[in-house]
């Protein structure tokens, strides 16, 4: 059932002023109930020190005697003269509690066992009952407390009062109550028709009707509103225009993809290119030996060139293979927890030789760390970045070998003392058929495919392959691996 926003706001509005005057009431009913309380406590106490002085008074009167012979003896008319001077109903007890004087012996007073046994012990105290009030002070003589002194105070008229202003106020809530929803009903009424306004606005916007101009213009937060309403139409169509960019943005992007395609074919012909080089070295190769067939030098000649070219061929191919093989069959990666330790230092066992025959120093800091990555990845990167290391060094260099632990991660770094990689071109390092040094790399066998191979299986292992410059010359490869620590922890319940 829809209910208008006009009788909603009026409702509460008359429910608001509803609380406000009950809560008024309440505040105010207690603030007389207080007031009276404390006006009937000040007059009884004033009693009761007339009584103390009228007792005092009667006891100098009369011959002395004791205070129980006394209370005894004239309690009665103690009472009775309290009462005259009060206009109260009084009791007077003794010490022990019994009474000795009553100014109006018909009456029917409460029970006061536990009020009377306070005032006993020289406090004041008071009780309530329906209409009436008893009130009990100490009563001194010469030699301290003698008694106590009783008032009888009806409450009539103070609660007469008290009632008459609570109908007051139930009379008033149900007034504001009327009142407050009828006056609230005509004002939302114009404030409910604002907003049905800013409403239609708005289902004009849903429909693709952009506004030209504000739909109300006021100086409150209706108005803010509609200003906001109109910034988000204006905001709206200037996004659909910038959608409209976007489309041409993006049939410039197609035409990039198309450039792209481009590349592609232009690293077919790198590819090609490069593999002509060696082929054509060997052709001359054999060209030669086909003239000179009893020339021992160049058989020994040919055969190392033709040897190196057909290596270097080799290593293109399966690097290229490689290169190809990443982008399509990620699934024959077999991540299994790797010792990164025994891992590095099996592969610089392998390449010691090779740097040996460079005549560089192969040096190895390594600390214990198991990852969980594809083994054969591993291999592939280490040893392209350790034989990068020996290729592009200097005679007499070395190559440093280090890993650390830290925060969950392993860092690998290969320093070597090489001839370094400028800092404008280590952004293009990573791609194929890129040298830095195109005659130094023909002459140590390299193809620019080994970089560009490293860098897709560390992202494949989730790792990141970084290069700094040394401290005086050369290059820092740094390559970190996450330890996951829960993906042991599987494996082996797994294998449990």
């Amino acid at each position: 059932m829809k209910i208008s926003i006009k009788l909603k706001l009026s409702i509460v509005l008359a429910g608001l002023l509803i609380a406000t005057v009950g809560v008024l009431s309440q505040l105010v009913l207690q603030g007389i109930e207080r007031n009276q309380r404390l006006a009937v406590e000040n007059e009884l106490a004033k009693h009761s020190e007339i009584a103390n002085l009228r007792a005092r008074q009667t006891y100098l009167m009369y011959e002395r005697v004791e205070d129980r012979i006394f209370l005894q003896r004239r309690g009665q008319e103690l009472a009775m003269d309290i009462s005259r001077l009060s206009g109260l109903t009084v009791i007077i007890y003794n010490a022990e509690g019994r009474e000795v004087g009553n100014s109006l012996q018909l009456i029917e007073m409460p029970s006061v066992e536990d009020t009377l046994s306070y005032a006993l012990q020289g406090k004041t105290a008071y009780q309530i009952s329906g209409e009436s009030l008893v009130y009990m002070a100490p009563l001194y003589g010469s030699s301290g407390q003698i008694g106590v002194v009783q008032f009888h105070y009806s409450l009539k008229s103070n609660q007469a009062f008290y009632q008459a202003i609570e109908r007051l106020f139930l009379t008033a809530g149900l007034v504001v109550l009327v009142a407050g929803f009828l006056l609230g009903y005509v004002y939302f009424h114009r404030f409910a028709a604002v907003i049905y306004k800013l409403r239609n606005a708005a289902e004009s916007i849903r429909q693709g009707s952009f506004l030209k101009q504000q739909p109300i213009k006021r100086g409150d937060e209706l108005g803010e509103l509609s200003q906001g309403i109109f910034y988000m139409s204006r905001e709206m169509e200037h996004h659909i225009k910038a959608m409209e960019d976007e489309q041409r943005k993006l049939k410039l992007a197609i035409e990039k993809l198309q450039a792209l395609e481009q590349q592609q074919k232009q690293f077919i012909g790198n590819i090609s290119h490069e593999f002509k080089t060696p082929l054509t070295s060997i052709k001359a190769y054999v060209d030669l030996l086909d003239m000179y067939r009893d020339d021992p030098k160049l058989i020994e000649e040919a055969h190392m060139n033709i040897g190196k070219e057909t290596e270097r061929l080799h290593e293109m191919v399966e690097k290229v293979l490689q290169l190809s093989a990443l982008e399509k069959y990620d699934f024959e990666m077999q991540p299994e927890p790797v010792e990164i330790k025994e891992l590095l230092l099996d592969i610089c066992g392998r390449m010691r030789g090779k740097a040996a025959k460079f005549g560089l120093g192969l040096e190895i800091s390594l600390e214990p760390a198991v990852l969980w990555a594809d083994r054969e990845s591993l291999m592939h990167i280490f040893i392209n970045v350790i034989d990068n290391a020996i290729k592009y060094n200097v005679p007499d260099g070395h190559i440093k070998v280090q890993s650390e632990v830290d925060s969950g991660r392993v860092r690998i770094q290969v320093i070597d003392t090489g001839i370094g990689i400028p800092e404008e071109v280590r952004d293009k390092i990573f791609e194929p058929f890129f040298t830095v040094n195109k005659d130094r790399s023909r002459g140590s066998g390299g193809t620019g495919l080994g970089l560009s191979l490293v860098k897709r299986l560390v992202e494949k292992q989730r790792g990141e392959l970084t290069i700094h410059s040394g401290d005086q010359q050369g290059t820092i490869f740094m390559i970190t691996f996450p330890i996951d620590a829960e993906k042991f922890t599987t494996s082996k319940q797994a294998e449990m």
